[in-house]
């Protein structure tokens, strides 16, 4: 990747504040997590409900990332973009001010962060649509890295829950956000080539087309394995190796970051390898490494494999989106919304099967397998349809797939 053909093909002051929005958007998406050691002892909740309350933003973006995709193609992307900010840091707002005193309050505040969490279908094709195909990977990848946000969570969340109460958490995430907004008003543009305005119907149309499910089910995976396990990554440590909050805060933030650093990495290395040969690497790595991780009980051991299983499904997420724009270059925004729905609601099962796994086994190891296993599964399909790919859409395609 030459960062001078970032520079001189496209916008490159929309590609940094759409990288800074989807950023500190990740940050208030799975704030949840990073707090909810602090949250469940004070509300008395049982591991079903404390892994619902960590799920519950990423299936409410899930579901919104559909609606905001019809936005997009009506409004544009930097009107949209704005909306959503305004109403996210009114929630936080609401909720510091007013306090959260019951499992329905905290799920509240959820479904509000989960419209965050869909602004993944706002700022990857406003970033998109101003590059040519063949630095898509590596503009997809960047304005995706957003999702280090996670990071900053687990870093800071838990330390200024520990010093001001984890009601704070909220008021203190609105100057990052407040920030960002600024930013993102001043100097992000609206991208040159428009979208003719998509109904229901047109997403209607998309699925009855197999690619379509192909890439949901793809990134389903990689991100719901990303995201599954960035918003548990914190409870699991404090759990299985009895970590104080700010000490698995750490731990989470560690193997998060490169995860989140993974993604740009991945759409590079795509751009360069091809995305079915880089996939077929990134899954088999995610696999082998959740499966040893199941079976660790050496902290340290137990970390260096999640650190490389959060970065090989990092690099997956880039990957996908490398081949996502060769695929549905003129349905990108549909397909974003699509593709990142499938993806939320991945992060919302998978995380959810630790829950259960904890709650009916007493310790995590199937839910863990239930990730292996079906990064498995995504690498048979790979299989499947790479020949397909390759002779068809793949042929006539402007970068490598």
């Amino acid at each position: 990747m030459n960062w001078r053909d970032l520079r001189d093909n496209g916008h490159w002051p929309t590609l940094v504040t759409t990288f800074l929005f989807f950023d500190v958007s990740f940050l208030a998406w799975t704030m949840l997590g990073a707090i909810a050691p602090f949250i469940a002892p004070d509300l008395g909740l049982t591991p079903q409900q404390k892994f619902l309350m960590v799920a519950t933003p990423t299936l409410a973006g899930a579901v919104l990332r559909i609606v905001l995709g019809l936005i997009v193609d009506r409004i544009g992307t930097k009107t949209t973009g704005i909306a959503l900010q305004l109403i996210v840091m009114t929630g936080l707002a609401v909720a510091w001010r007013s306090g959260l005193s019951s499992l329905n309050q905290v799920l509240g505040l959820g479904i509000v962060l989960g419209l965050a969490g869909a602004s993944f279908a706002v700022a990857l094709p406003q970033a998109g649509r101003w590059y040519p195909p063949r630095l898509q990977g590596a503009v997809l990848g960047l304005a995706g890295a957003g999702n280090i946000g996670v990071v900053i969570d687990h870093l800071l969340a838990p330390r200024l829950a520990t010093r001001f109460g984890w009601v704070s958490v909220f008021g203190w995430a609105l100057i990052p956000l407040m920030a960002a907004f600024i930013l993102y008003v001043i100097f992000s543009k609206e991208p040159p080539s428009t979208a003719k305005p998509r109904r229901l119907a047109d997403y209607g149309r998309l699925l009855r087309e197999r690619d379509v499910h192909w890439f949901c089910f793809f990134y389903t995976i990689s991100f719901g394995g990303f995201v599954g396990l960035a918003t548990a990554f914190s409870i699991y440590f404090r759990d299985e190796f009895g970590l104080s909050t700010v000490h698995a805060g750490e731990m989470a933030a560690i193997c998060t970051l490169v995860g989140a650093l993974g993604r740009p990495i991945g759409g590079a290395m795509a751009d360069r390898l091809g995305g079915i040969r880089s996939l077929h690497i990134f899954y088999l790595v995610a696999a082998a490494s959740l499966a040893l991780a199941a079976q660790l009980h050496n902290l340290w051991l137990c970390a260096g494999a999640f650190l490389i299983a959060s970065a090989a499904f990092g690099m997956c997420n880039g990957s996908v989106f490398q081949l996502l724009p060769q695929r549905f270059g003129r349905d990108l925004g549909a397909m974003t919304g699509l593709v990142g729905c499938g993806g939320g609601l991945g992060g919302f099962l998978l995380g959810m099967s630790l829950g259960y796994s904890k709650g009916f086994t007493g310790g995590y190891t199937a839910g863990l397998m239930t990730f292996a296993v079906l990064s498995l599964v995504a690498l048979g399909g790979l299989i499947l349809v790479k020949k397909r790919w390759r002779t068809t859409w793949g042929a006539t395609a402007q970068a490598r797939i």
